[in-house]
């Protein structure tokens, strides 16, 4: 990357174009907020290029651009008012970090970006990444005809049919059992290319957060375990003792090999399955990757000396990268729109007021306007002395507020 000799940008200085160091991200939502904040606390001036007018990350920048993200004249500004950009979600178009790091240091970089874009070539990477760190991905077949789908190995069915490009939080995700589903699926998501993979049988999920520098430096977070509902997360439990010492060595191991095999720079997410194979703890798949900040990693602002957003700065900018620790066990809710409306439907405000009278709550919201079912408008981080009084207060914050996901932990 030819830009990456401008590093590293130093925070509280005057870069050469004659304005203070200034660090950028492409996107605007609740991750870039939290960018923003974490940029700004170590005295960057900032600058949010996103497309909605009432842009969580915009409304706390210094600068914000209000455009596409495509827009030339747009990411034009943005290069020239920016020692270094980022993005706080993986499609942001490749082509237009292609275009920034032209002239700036681009962290992640284009090529990582498009990787997350596509699941089939998010497939084929953790393919190649396998045969280092020893953990693949679920067997699956690309559909991108009914001849394919068609011709699917039987030990594919049943299976879940995903969308090549653009599927989250369980969106664009169909189950299918037989072959005649797999045909009106495929039509029903109007035959765009995707990928079928085996169902497996689930034991637990689980996520790990390493920041990789320009230097090729590595650092990390332990392994988090996520429980999810309806496909979006709804809660992650970080302490020692939430997963088999030897799954979580394996599961950061292998994260560390999928950063370092596309020579990835920033914040890195990516997310496993545990797997019931009849052993003891199970057997590791890797799902998928996030090239930024994730939900799962939300409990770092309030439970570790050093937050995933604070490694997204430092790597980006090519500042040291010091090794986390956490100080506190914790546990994360997440906050969905659904909790302002009641059963009739009306909207109200959930009850703070009890919220915040637990020990160690701290709540986040993300300064959106408007709330609506399954819309991430905020989370909760529990944070204690020990697992016990986290758990305890956590069961007793998502009984206030009616939210699932503890039932069984």
């Amino acid at each position: 990357m030819s830009a990456a000799p401008l590093l590293p940008v130093l925070p509280g200085t005057v870069s050469a174009a004659g304005h203070p160091a200034t660090l950028g991200v492409m996107g605007g939502g609740q991750l870039g907020r939290m960018f923003v904040h974490a940029a700004q606390r170590l005295g960057y001036f900032t600058t949010v290029l996103d497309p909605d007018p009432h842009s969580p990350a915009g409304y706390v920048s210094h600068h914000f651009i209000q455009t596409a993200y495509d827009d030339a004249a747009g990411l034009a500004q943005l290069a020239a008012q920016c020692d270094a950009i980022t993005t706080e979600f993986e499609n942001v178009p490749a082509q237009a970090l292609t275009a920034l790091a032209a002239t700036r240091p681009v962290a992640p970089g284009a090529a990582a970006v498009a990787i997350a874009q596509d699941r089939i070539a998010e497939k084929d990477h953790f393919v190649a990444c396998a045969s280092i760190s020893g953990v693949s991905c679920a067997p699956f077949a690309v559909i991108d005809s009914a001849a394919a789908a068609r011709a699917v190995p039987d030990a594919l069915l049943p299976g879940i049919l995903k969308t090549a490009r653009l599927g989250y939080d369980g969106k664009g995700q169909v189950r299918i059992k037989t072959r005649e589903e797999l045909l009106a699926a495929w039509t029903a998501l109007r035959q765009v290319p995707c990928v079928l993979e085996q169902l497996l049988p689930l034991k637990a999920e689980c996520s790990v957060l390493v920041a990789r520098g320009w230097d090729g430096s590595i650092v990390s977070f332990p392994p988090q375990r996520n429980v999810h509902v309806d496909g979006i997360l709804a809660v992650t439990h970080a302490y020692g003792s939430n997963m088999p010492a030897a799954l979580a060595a394996q599961a950061l191991a292998a994260t560390r090999s999928i950063a370092e095999h596309v020579g990835y720079v920033g914040i890195l997410c990516v997310e496993f399955f545990v797997i019931d194979d009849g052993s003891e703890h199970g057997a590791l798949v890797v799902n998928e990757m996030a090239p930024r900040p994730h939900n799962s990693g939300h409990y770092t602002l309030d439970a570790c000396d050093v937050s995933q957003f604070d490694l997204q700065v430092h790597a980006m900018a090519g500042l040291p990268l010091p090794q986390p620790r956490q100080h506190s066990p914790a546990i994360m809710l997440n906050l969905l729109g659904d909790l302002w409306f009641d059963a009739q439907g009306k909207e109200h405000t959930p009850d703070w007021q009890a919220v915040l009278a637990l020990p160690g709550a701290h709540l986040h919201l993300y300064g959106k306007l408007h709330a609506r079912a399954g819309r991430k408008m905020g989370h909760l981080n529990i944070t204690g002395a020990d697992v016990a009084s986290v758990q305890a207060t956590a069961r007793r914050a998502a009984a206030i507020l009616g939210l699932p996901g503890l039932e069984d932990h």
